[in-house]
């Protein structure tokens, strides 16, 4: 079908391993697009015993960066290269330029770069949308974060999209042209105008085609490794996490369907609902700061654990065309990390500091109004809180602490004293103290 479409002039076609490796001239160049994980690994086994020193394997897909180390390790041992290459674009990026992030062999990306530097999508300043991010598994970790960013982003346009529609009561075509007029402003981005043009789109019988879609939301599980990477990390990942939960939550029909029948909504759209289509933008792009700064967050922890020295400006950058996140906001975050390479949050910078001030009411009255109706918000409330436990001096964490401490003698520090001293109290005594024992 490919070759019936784009013709046969630069494509050699086979369904034979070894004729295929002996039809390249060395080094050998040997790109695989198979679903992550065994199947890797099983053409891996089938190819390294027909490959000579120095050949290349690139690994196109969706891996766990840590197979991609303890591959890149296994194939050197060998005298093999081997590239790890995260791809961002859909079927759209494969014909029109994807945005790329690889790393593994350094000496590989010296006979390969070229080429996916050419094959790349173009920046509007022209730059490649390809970037080598260093050692290791560090190119796929890197595509792990954008897909976690991308849950993020569905769920939270899905959610402003849910607000207008069972909150404030418009209808799909409505809110078609209010994501298109967002789309022309700073939330500006693939997946704000794809969204606008799905929800304006009819079936033949004249009804909305996103009506008829059954709300059972599939992942591939790069969000799910993206969480257990931020648990390992011990980094704070909330919002993306509740987009990874949403999904699951979506796929548990069965349970849905009863629960709706036991507990009914009782409130019904309002088209005279106290919140604008500009609140909902504002607290949208608050959102997305907020999720935004947890990818990024995450990469600057796992690049710090592990000495890759990730270039957070550049990788902002790969993704402003080709990857399915591509949008204007991706400037400023390049711009913010160019500012301060050493940036601990995103929120911390100025431009972005401003515009959380300046959102963060209009998002605590977008989610209130949805919890208020029973309209779940999941991602939009998780931002609201992530970002209160950032700039909460004194929490409740001290008394779950003292919790620990209780039952465990786990110990604690205290406000007056300084961070690696601990204290323990001996609480059954001081109860029996109280009670006069």
């Amino acid at each position: 079908a490919f070759e019936s479409k784009f013709g046969k002039s630069n494509f050699f076609a086979t369904d034979n391993l070894e004729k295929f490796v002996q039809s390249l001239s060395k080094p050998r160049k040997i790109l695989l697009m198979v679903k992550a994980g065994a199947a890797v690994d099983e053409v891996i086994g089938e190819l390294i015993p027909m490959l000579s020193k120095s050949d290349i394997i690139i690994d196109g897909g969706n891996s766990d960066f840590q197979d991609t180390y303890r591959r890149l390790k296994l194939l050197e041992e060998k005298g093999l290269l081997y590239v790890g290459m995260g791809v961002s674009g859909g079927e759209q990026g494969a014909l029109n330029g994807p945005s790329i992030m690889a790393s593994g062999s350094a000496r590989a990306w010296e006979e390969i770069g070229k080429i996916f530097l050419a094959i790349a999508a173009r920046a509007d300043d022209g730059a490649p949308c390809c970037l080598w991010t260093g050692p290791e598994g560090s190119g796929h970790f890197v595509k792990t974060v954008h897909n976690a960013i991308e849950y993020g982003d569905m769920q939270l346009i899905g959610e402003a999209y849910f607000i207008l529609r069972k909150c404030a009561g418009l209808d799909n075509g409505e809110i078609s042209g209010i994501f298109g007029e967002w789309n022309r402003g700073k939330l500006g981005g693939y997946l704000l105008e794809i969204t606008s043009k799905i929800l304006s789109a009819k079936a033949p019988d004249g009804g909305y085609i996103v009506d008829k879609i059954l709300d059972c939301a599939s992942q591939k599980g790069t969000g799910k490794l993206a969480l257990k990477t931020a648990v390992d990390e011990n980094v704070p990942f909330g919002l993306i996490a509740q987009a990874v939960f949403a999904r699951f939550a979506s796929a548990r029909l069965q349970e849905r369907e009863k629960a709706a029948k036991l507990y009914p909504d009782a409130s019904a759209p309002d088209s005279a609902a106290k919140i604008s289509p500009s609140d909902i933008e504002d607290a949208l792009y608050a959102s997305k700061i907020m999720s935004y700064a947890q990818g990024f967050s995450l990469m600057r922890s796992v690049s710090m654990e592990r000495k890759w020295n990730l270039d957070l400006a550049a990788v902002a950058r790969v993704w402003r065309n080709g990857s399915i996140i591509r949008s204007v906001f991706l400037d400023r975050i390049a711009r913010a990390y160019e500012s301060d390479a050493e940036l601990e949050n995103m929120i911390f910078d100025g431009y972005f500091a401003d515009a959380m001030r300046g959102g963060i009411e209009r998002l605590r009255k977008a989610a209130c109004l949805a919890m208020e109706r029973g309209c779940p918000v999941p991602c939009m409330a998780a931002a609201l809180s992530d970002f209160d436990s950032m700039r909460t001096l004194h929490s409740s964490a001290g008394l779950i602490q003292a919790q620990r401490d209780y039952f465990g003698a786990h110990t604690y520090e205290r406000i007056d004293s300084p961070r690696g001293k601990f204290f323990h109290t001996d609480w059954a005594c001081l109860e029996a103290e109280k009670n006069g024992e």
